[in-house]
């Protein structure tokens, strides 16, 4: 075979080659990441993700979670934010944590300073978020194109406004044209509590429970305790709801034995209450938000 025929093969090759990664590097999926408080025992997921595929049918929809705390802004603000940092660049987060669904509360379209996108009702989800990543711009979602249609209903903003405008932004569509621009000050924020730092102690809050074993997370991070004194292996007298509570600060669950309680720092940096193999929050009766203190360590 001559040279000069298997050189222009070769060339052919080389294009084809070239022309199917290109192809392919355009037909990736899309990431969204899924997040609701509906549950699994019912239809809303999967009519939320149907209406997110007819849109974009290649998505790819990765559920963070569908049992948030019924009606908790909180708990769905900080699964959030636990997550986003995993996840690249022009990654789509579609929340539906929404208890004044069909009231005057703003559907929004965000975008954070690390370039992801967050589709969800404007009641403080984004909080954790914009305090750590930024948030550049947002947008209120009132155009009808990024809607199932018309016949929005006044309870289900989920399949008919979060789910059609995330699958648009997913798939390129200008996410700027989705609404009025809302001023990034303007945006509804969590009071979330502070611990409260005085001569003597701090007295801090039990923000959530961790489902499903029933660790308490507080607001108290791992430089407060240090402040405070405490190194691992110490025993912390706190008060907890009423109790007085000599806890040992431990490394992990096993370092005491099964059925005693502890101390832990968990692994987003927060001091957590915890029984090694029970659950804390069922046995104490907790329910957050709980206050507590803990007194500066004698020396």
């Amino acid at each position: 075979m001559p040279v000069r025929a298997l050189t222009r093969r070769a060339v052919l090759a080389l294009l084809f080659l070239a022309s199917f990664a290109a192809f392919a590097a355009e037909k990736k999926p899309s990431e969204i990441l899924f997040m609701t408080d509906f549950g699994s025992n019912n239809d809303a997921v999967p009519i939320c993700k149907g209406v997110m595929l007819s849109i974009l049918p290649d998505a790819r929809i990765i559920d963070i979670t569908h049992d948030v705390t019924p009606f908790s802004i909180l708990d769905g603000a900080r699964f959030l934010a636990g997550t986003t940092p995993y996840y690249p660049e022009g990654t789509v987060f579609v929340v539906v944590v929404d208890p004044t669904v069909g009231s005057s509360r703003k559907a929004i379209v965000a975008k954070s300073k690390k370039n992801q996108y967050f589709i969800l009702p404007d009641n403080g989800l984004l909080t954790f978020v914009q305090d750590r990543d930024g948030i550049e711009g947002v947008h209120e979602i009132t155009n009808k194109d990024f809607m199932i249609g018309a016949g929005i209903s006044s309870t289900f903003h989920g399949r008919d406004i979060f789910s059609p405008a995330g699958a648009h932004v997913a798939r390129g569509d200008d996410w700027t044209k989705a609404g009025p621009e809302v001023p990034v000050a303007k945006l509804v924020r969590l009071d979330v509590p502070k611990p409260k730092v005085e001569p003597d102690k701090v007295t801090a809050t039990v923000i959530g429970i961790d489902v499903p074993f029933g660790n308490l997370i507080t607001n108290l991070m791992r430089e407060d305790v240090a402040n405070l004194g405490y190194k691992i292996g110490d025993t912390v007298p706190v008060v907890l709801a009423g109790n007085q509570l000599p806890l040992p600060l431990v490394h992990t669950f096993s370092d005491v034995e099964v059925g005693k309680p502890l101390l832990f720092i968990d692994s987003r940096g927060r001091l957590s209450f915890a029984i090694n193999q029970a659950d804390f929050a069922t046995i104490y009766n907790i329910k957050p938000p709980v206050s507590f203190s803990i007194p500066v360590k004698q020396k």
